[in-house]
């Protein structure tokens, strides 16, 4: 369950006990009364506090994007860390770090979807930069069709 769920259940269910003790209701419409409170004083809550974490609020950039490949990474990076170093220069839509199949190791690169401004800063910035003692190599991502067109243009 979730946990906004389970703090109106236990909300109704005292504000049904105590309803029902104090103001001689039916525990039925004890209860319904302490839920319906208590969701409003959540609702309330949630819309009064923006200090949600900027992992909980997910919002994707919606203009143009651009992909960029980060090679070089530290094998032992995370998808929030480098999320937080390309945030610096835009939103940021994604981080796939690429696994090896087999081990389910890091293979140190990996690929960022973010807005077009924004990856031009990264680029500029980030490319040569030293992160966790190690320097990265930051480029604009190939696609998957430019490279097969490639291929085939080589055979």
């Amino acid at each position: 369950m979730q946990k906004p769920f389970l703090i109106v259940l236990i909300i109704a269910v005292v504000g049904a006990f105590a309803f029902n003790q104090f103001a001689d209701l039916n525990a039925a419409i004890a209860f319904f009364t302490g839920a319906i409170i208590a969701s409003v004083v959540l609702s309330l809550q949630g819309k009064s506090s923006p200090a949600t974490s900027n992992a909980a609020s997910v919002e994707q950039y919606t203009g143009p994007t651009m992909t960029l490949y980060v090679g070089n990474l530290p094998y032992r990076v995370h998808e929030g860390e480098v999320k937080e170093l390309f945030g610096k220069y835009g939103p940021v839509n994604s981080v796939r770090l690429v696994r090896d199949r087999k081990t389910g190791r890091r293979k140190g690169f990996g690929f960022i979807e973010m807005s077009e401004s924004g990856a031009q800063k990264a680029m500029t910035k980030l490319n040569e930069f030293d992160f966790q003692e190690r320097t990265l190599k930051v480029r604009e991502a190939k696609s998957q069709d430019a490279d097969k067109s490639d291929r085939q243009a080589n055979d």
